[in-house]
């Protein structure tokens, strides 16, 4: 089975929005999990709320700790966030994503992030797909 991670700072949004799309689209043999560098408590609210529109619930979730054995054994690791704080992979294949934090965005903004997060997972999903024929 394929392992793609997603990692980003606390593991309560932009991870937990790529690793629920991924998982819903997810190609045949392959699965998502996600992680923080300093997971927050839960999920942000607001994650919640807007994968709720999508039909996506993730109010079980709970954020965690990115550990060395999680990175050794993806198969593709992707940063969604950007900065400083963002870390560095020991994953043979890491993208970097460069997502803006939602957190603290108005309903409107945070729902844009969400898109391009979704747009982003499905085109990784197409990649994988056609890696395998």
């Amino acid at each position: 089975m394929g392992t793609v991670l997603f990692v980003c700072v606390e593991n309560s949004f932009r991870s937990q929005i790529a690793e629920a799309y991924f998982n819903r689209f997810a190609p045949e043999g392959w699965r998502a999990v996600s992680a923080g560098l300093t997971p927050a408590e839960r999920v942000h609210p607001n994650a919640v709320r807007l994968m709720l529109e999508e039909g996506i619930d993730i109010s079980h979730k709970k954020p965690q700790l990115l550990t060395r054995e999680m990175q050794e054994a993806a198969d593709i690791a992707v940063i969604v966030c950007s900065g400083a704080l963002c870390p560095i992979l020991y994953t043979e294949r890491v993208e970097e994503w460069n997502m803006p934090d939602p957190a603290r965005m108005p309903l409107e903004e945070a729902r844009k992030v969400r898109d391009a997060i979704k747009k982003k997972v499905l085109e990784l999903i197409e990649r994988i797909k056609l890696e395998r024929v």
